[in-house]
């Protein structure tokens, strides 16, 4: 499985495990599964720490540099590809965030890995709900 980690489930998966469930948890060690990370997921890590909706046991940006190292995903570049596909998508839909996670997910045939109630009630994109 090719799975896009959502923003939470990164984070989770480093910092609180056991807010994963148990079929999300069996396929993020799967052999075989490949992590896939969009720079989305940092850039909205970062503010949200700024905004003080979260926070890190260190400096946010040094939380994130570690996080990085500690995680065997890919990169998801985010393209001219992606960001015009987060446009047509979701249109009721506000938060650019989750519209980028959403066409990222989409434009490389990734499977969205997320406890996000709105995207699971959308199904905007293939998701594994984190259940």
């Amino acid at each position: 499985m090719r799975l896009l980690l959502d923003t939470h489930i990164w984070r989770w998966s480093l910092s609180a495990p056991e807010k994963l469930g148990k079929r999300l948890r069996a396929v993020l060690t799967r052999r075989g599964t490949e992590l896939w990370l969009s720079p989305i997921s940092v850039w909205e890590l970062l503010v949200l720490a700024e905004r003080g909706r979260i926070r890190f046991g260190s400096e946010p940006r040094q939380w994130v540099a570690e996080a990085l190292r500690k995680t065997p995903a890919q990169e998801a570049p985010l393209t001219y590809q992606v960001a015009i596909r987060s446009r047509e998508i979701m249109p009721a839909h506000q938060d650019p965030a989750d519209r980028f996670l959403v066409a990222t997910a989409l434009v490389y045939d990734l499977t969205l890995a997320t406890a996000d109630e709105a995207l699971l009630r959308l199904k905007p994109c293939a998701l594994l709900a984190n259940a």
